[in-house]
């Protein structure tokens, strides 16, 4: 990762200078992973037993 694309990921979370002294980059990396994971629809699929049987 560049120093450029960090910068942006921050942007697009939102982070702020003083709020990056206390973070470390896997931290921001898991926080921008999860906000793109918000959008995704998959989520509300709930297993049944069969699933798990499969499992």
């Amino acid at each position: 990762m560049t120093t450029p694309l960090f910068l942006l990921r921050c942007t697009q979370i939102g982070l702020s200078l003083y709020e990056l002294e206390m973070l470390t980059i896997g931290i921001v990396n898991d926080m921008f992973t999860e906000r793109e994971n918000d959008d995704y629809k998959g989520w509300t699929e709930i297993a049944e037993q069969v699933d798990f049987d499969a499992f």
